[in-house]
């Protein structure tokens, strides 16, 4: 009898050693081949490609010269491909790239929106990844930036088609888009609608989570994005072209039963994929982090995203020399330069772009002709998107294209249509210039005379206010929703209109010296009456 309990304590402890060991050694597999035809099937002629990087959203693991890998086995876990120069993903059904394999062998917490079902695989099975060769991925790299699209409903979804994304169909040359955050506004059953919206630009898509893209119906933070996950993949992740390496990061920390329900952070995983990312690139190599949420503090002093957390992240980018940030969440547009008070002890300033979006602010304010809301947001910036290129060696710039616009049309002025002859110099005319920075040289000047520098000003948009006080003086509503209340735009300047130059009409131009694009000129007029007492 003791014998039979001393054996059987011996096969207990053994097995509890062998699950143990087994839960040590656990791994992911598969093979990263070169999908000659297309079909997302390995045949038996398409070799493995070796060198080529693949991650479980910790752990980074290099293909061997079969193109095999093999990577620590994590519950609940995205492993994704990071898409090399010189190569394309696959193409999901819903038009975008296919670049992951779920591991939820029992799938996900039950949720509204569906999160993720359970896998067929629980990572033991090859996971494989295809990869096709790309017959043009030199020169320049075009591509779209989006922030904020945000739909509340499929009228939203509409506006967003013809607004943004019709005007563009089979119009440009750009191979690369990239959506920074709140794909739809909460309801996440608009994404199919929104996929089959913006694969009509034909191009790979790259998408960020936002807070409005939450489960808010999940109880933890690494449960909120599941239903993103479904649909577009790993919420944090790497992409590579031969001219930039981007990293895009859900940098949405989700606090559940809290107010606020999230601040801007990043979680452990996220910090050990960047660090094992980062140490295989070369330090000059251009890096792109996309997020949601802006590393800058919107209102001074108040810590939107963790500080910690920037310091950490600005640590890890220190050493490398080409470094841009792209970010959205504020529905404003504005440039912005970090430097040691912002954490960041690189050897120039950190340039990051926060891109103003293209549902403006939120699809509001009055319809025009074709019924799509004027949607200006709140420093007086019209709704719209970004264009960025970069060329060979990771240099860039940068264009905001107005909805539907012409591409000259870089900022709005407004100045009173009339003055009194002689009258003290007291009205200004206003430039806001969308792409501003805060050392752009903006000058105007009246008729032929000469040119003379604007003031920048910390000020509401003149425009919006007037927006804002047709809405307060309206009997009923004059769209679905009002126009947002103007707040003070980093991008406003301001010039004194002189009342000696003589009666009547003046003409105003103005110049901005663009940064990318060199002078941009627009104009308007203003008359001198003279007063009867």
């Amino acid at each position: 009898m003791l014998r039979l309990s001393v054996c059987s304590i011996f096969l207990c402890l053994l097995a509890a050693t062998c699950a143990d060991a087994h839960a040590q050694t656990a791994q992911l597999t598969g093979t990263v081949y070169d999908d000659g035809n297309g079909n997302q099937h390995r045949d038996a002629s398409e070799r493995g490609i070796a060198g080529i990087k693949v991650s479980n959203g910790s752990d980074l693991a290099v293909t061997d010269a079969k193109g095999r890998y093999a990577l620590p086995a994590r519950e609940n876990a995205t492993v994704f491909v990071i898409k090399p120069p010189g190569y394309a993903t696959a193409t999901g059904a819903n038009g975008l790239p296919l670049f992951w394999h779920h591991v939820f062998p029992a799938g996900s917490p039950t949720l509204r929106y569906g999160g993720i079902a359970a896998t067929s695989s629980d990572g033991s099975a090859d996971m494989d990844f295809p990869l096709r060769r790309q017959s043009k991925a030199g020169g320049e790299l075009k591509m779209l930036v989006f922030g904020d699209p945000q739909p509340k409903s499929q009228a939203d979804v509409g506006y967003y088609e013809r607004d943004i994304v019709a005007p563009l169909v089979g119009k440009h040359d750009v191979r690369l888009g990239l959506s920074l955050g709140d794909i739809v506004n909460d309801d996440i059953s608009l994404y199919p609608a929104m996929n089959r919206v913006t694969s009509k630009l034909g191009v790979p898509w790259l998408h960020v989570p936002g807070n409005h893209d939450l489960d808010v119906d999940a109880t933890r933070d690494e449960d909120a994005l599941l239903s993103f996950r479904n649909v577009f993949g790993p919420d944090s992740y790497a992409w590579e072209e031969p001219q930039a390496s981007f990293i895009v990061l859900d940098d949405v920390v989700y606090l559940p039963g809290q107010q606020p329900a999230y601040i801007g952070g990043l979680r452990e995983d996220q910090f050990a994929f960047v660090q094992s990312y980062l140490a295989t690139l070369p330090k000059d190599r251009r890096v792109v982090i996309a997020v949601h949420i802006p590393f800058f503090e919107p209102y001074p002093g108040v810590e939107s995203f963790r500080r910690a957390d920037r310091d950490r992240l600005f640590a890890m980018l220190k050493d490398h020399t080409q470094v841009l940030l792209l970010s959205a969440h504020t529905h404003n547009q504005r440039h912005y330069r970090h430097d040691a008070a912002t954490g960041w002890h690189g050897a120039q300033p950190l340039h990051e772009y926060n891109a103003g979006a293209a549902c403006g602010a939120f699809w509001s304010g009055v319809k025009d002709a074709q019924g799509i809301p004027d949607t200006t947001m709140s420093d007086g910036t019209p709704n719209g998107y970004a264009w960025l290129t970069f060329k060979p060696d990771g240099a860039y710039s940068l264009r905001y294209q107005v909805a539907r616009a012409p591409a000259d049309y870089a900022m709005a002025l407004y100045a009173p249509k009339v003055l009194r002859l002689g009258a003290w110099a007291a009205n200004g005319v206003y430039a806001n210039v969308f792409m501003g920075d805060a050392d752009s040289r903006v000058e105007y000047r009246i008729d032929d005379g000469a040119w003379k520098p604007m003031r920048r000003v910390s000020q509401p948009d003149p425009n919006l206010l007037a927006e804002n006080l047709a809405d307060d003086k309206a009997d009923q509503l004059r769209g679905y929703d009002r126009s947002p209340e103007a707040v003070p735009s980093t991008h406003l300047w301001r010039g004194v209109l002189p009342t000696d130059v003589g009666a009547g009409e003046h003409r105003v131009q103005v110049r901005v010296f663009d940064r990318w694009r060199g002078a941009l000129t627009s104009e308007t007029r203003y008359r001198l009456d003279q007063a009867r007492e």
